[in-house]
């Protein structure tokens, strides 16, 4: 494959997680288009909460990726004026314990009833201790992707919204180009990076993609006072706020029952807010929507050139908004250098066989 200047890629969505890996490929010499059905950023990235999370619970095969991510988010910070990261620290507690490896990471600890007062003296019912993640923060994800598909455009990158995918276009037993509903694109690689939306075009190669969509809900309030200062989750809520002042949280997604709808969610989980948080004089409800999740059926990320399928590379994973500043960097440096990235080692299309 040709790199650098001379080589062409395709990179289909324009989510966080299409729109790093175009900003990425862009600043390295490559000529990218960025193909995306909707308008940038239309979908879950839309309703994503954009919480910066280096830990999860249980097993985490993409450690060093989550590691990795607050550095990579103050380094596009750096890079770019439209990355805005809202560094306030997260309080968690009341959920599942946290994993040994995510307690003794930099900047996490385990802190007192009287420090969790000092760090949101709003909690009616603060626990005995909780862990406080310093360093983490979150962000507007639709404006830090529109920031990364500035960043690409700065370097030569094309964007076409409003087109759609049809299918793929073929030259010597490979994959060389995209059928859009505008016409053909030609590329030396097509890049994958639609969330859910990549599924049906796989399927139209032939490859069956071991990803799932799974529903959350995205709530935000309109509020009259900053109830919160930094990201709070815990068993009865998952709220931070907005730099506009908008409350926002985060809601399992339950069933299609009317009383589960996401208004319906939302009205309940105001009345939880309420409950946790003094001076909530009201909460109305601004949006509150389904965000489908691309979440691959291992919990991994799926990152790498499609097996038997030359000339496409797979990018879709969950979380997305935790992971695209990283993975962004790695799949530009893996693609123009020919060199795999070891921290990209567990993400392989090949484990499923």
């Amino acid at each position: 494959m040709n790199t650098g200047s001379a080589m062409t890629v395709v990179v289909v969505g324009a989510g966080i997680v299409g729109a790093s890996v175009a900003y990425h490929l862009s600043r390295l010499g490559v000529r990218v288009t960025i193909v995306e059905a909707g308008r940038v950023a239309s979908g879950v990235t839309s309703t994503s909460f954009a919480w910066i999370n280096t830990c999860c619970s249980g097993a985490d095969p993409v450690a060093p990726l989550r590691a990795a991510a607050i550095a990579d988010y103050r380094r596009l910070e750096a890079e770019l004026p439209g990355v805005n990261v809202q560094w306030t620290g997260a309080l968690t507690y009341g959920i599942s314990p946290m994993p040994a490896a995510c307690a003794k990471s930099a900047g996490v600890a385990t802190v007192s009833c009287a420090e969790i007062l000092a760090l949101e003296p709003n909690l009616k019912h603060p626990p005995v201790q909780a862990v406080y993640a310093a360093e983490e923060g979150a962000l507007n994800a639709v404006d830090v992707t529109w920031a990364l598909i500035e960043g690409a455009r700065g370097h030569g990158a094309r964007l076409m919204e409003g087109n759609q995918v049809l299918g793929f276009t073929e030259s010597a037993d490979r994959v060389s180009g995209v059928r859009t509903s505008s016409g053909v694109i030609d590329a030396d690689l097509v890049v994958l990076a639609a969330g859910t939306g990549i599924t049906a075009l796989m399927g139209s190669l032939g490859y069956s993609l071991a990803l799932e969509a799974s529903p959350a809900i995205y709530i935000r309030y309109r509020s009259p006072s900053r109830l919160v200062r930094g990201i709070v989750s815990n068993a009865a809520m998952e709220v931070r706020q907005g730099k506009d002042g908008s409350l926002l949280a985060a809601e399992d997604y339950l069933d299609d029952a009317v009383d589960n709808r996401p208004g319906a969610i939302a009205l309940r989980a105001a009345g939880a807010i309420k409950s946790e948080l003094h001076g909530v004089a009201s909460l109305d409800v601004v949006e509150a929507c389904v965000g489908l999740r691309p979440v691959p059926s291992d919990g991994a990320p799926l990152v790498g050139y499609v097996p038997g399928i030359g000339g496409v590379y797979v990018c879709v994973m969950h979380p997305g908004v935790t992971l695209a500043a990283t993975v962004g960097r790695l799949v530009g440096a893996e693609i123009v250098s020919g060199v795999e990235a070891a921290d990209l080692a567990a993400c392989r299309l090949e484990r499923f066989g």
